[in-house]
């Protein structure tokens, strides 16, 4: 049986709107990553798309983050065939697009799901939401903010945030220069949307050849960073530790290390 799309694409005004329904708060998992990487490559491939927006079509969320239940009890090797999908793939896929790609975070942001939204070039959020990398109380890490999150604010303010699990305002973050800009949420999609047009309106070709000098610019040995930290949380995710956390998530408990 074939399964049932939960991302949507559509192209208006030179803009591919990739939006993720996967009720009821986008929780990440193996069919919705591949969707959207596919969506992406459709929009990089497609020369009347100029810009690209991931948005939410989930009221509850942008997203929660991965689904755990796609990791509770499984090994090392299945979290990694994963992670090769969210993380290595999808990064291929942003940096040779060519093309700017925003985020319209019109909800929270949890975990992976706060990396769908880093992993585009511009992040427009709701300004009565917020994100936050809760993993850490479940036994496991925020793998590649740990390459990420201290470039953009710094050692300090990023451990906390890191090993803390405690949220922080799309206000603050668009303070710290985490995201673009906090609006109000029913303005999200059309300051993204404003933005996205306003890119579209350039020289494809000289986006295309700039957006790449940029990536290469500022890729610095983020690859190979991140590589290392997935074999980090793929050996944690084989501890005691690690299981009893998701399992303790899963029971509503609180876990006992």
């Amino acid at each position: 049986m074939t399964e049932q799309s939960i991302v949507d694409y559509e192209v208006r005004d030179r803009v591919a709107e990739i939006t993720m329904r996967r009720e009821p708060v986008n929780a990440i998992n193996m069919q919705l990553t591949r969707e959207i990487n596919a969506a992406y490559r459709r929009a990089k491939d497609d020369p009347e798309v100029r810009a690209i927006i991931l948005t939410s079509g989930c009221e509850k969320a942008f997203s929660a983050g991965m689904d755990l239940a796609m990791i509770r009890g499984g090994s090392g090797m299945d979290l990694r065939r994963f992670l090769e999908e969210l993380y290595f793939t999808m990064h291929d896929l942003q940096y040779r697009m060519g093309k700017p790609t925003i985020a319209a975070v019109n909800g929270p942001a949890r975990a992976a799901g706060v990396t769908l939204a880093v992993s585009c070039d511009v992040i427009v959020a709701a300004e009565d939401a917020d994100m936050s990398y809760p993993e850490i109380n479940v036994g496991v890490i925020p793998a590649m903010h740990f390459v990420h999150l201290p470039r953009q604010i710094g050692r300090h303010k990023a451990f906390e945030l890191l090993f803390g699990g405690d949220p922080i305002s799309f206000r603050e973050a668009a303070a710290r220069g985490l995201v673009n800009a906090a609006v109000p949420r029913a303005q999200v999609l059309a300051e993204a949307r404003r933005i996205a047009r306003s890119f579209a309106s350039k020289s494809p070709v000289v986006m295309k050849l700039a957006r790449d000098s940029f990536m290469r610019a500022n890729d610095f040995e983020y690859r190979r960073n991140i590589e290392n930290v997935v074999e980090t949380i793929c050996n944690i995710i084989e501890t005691e530790d690690a299981q009893e956390g998701l399992d303790a998530f899963n029971e509503k408990r609180p876990p006992n290390w």
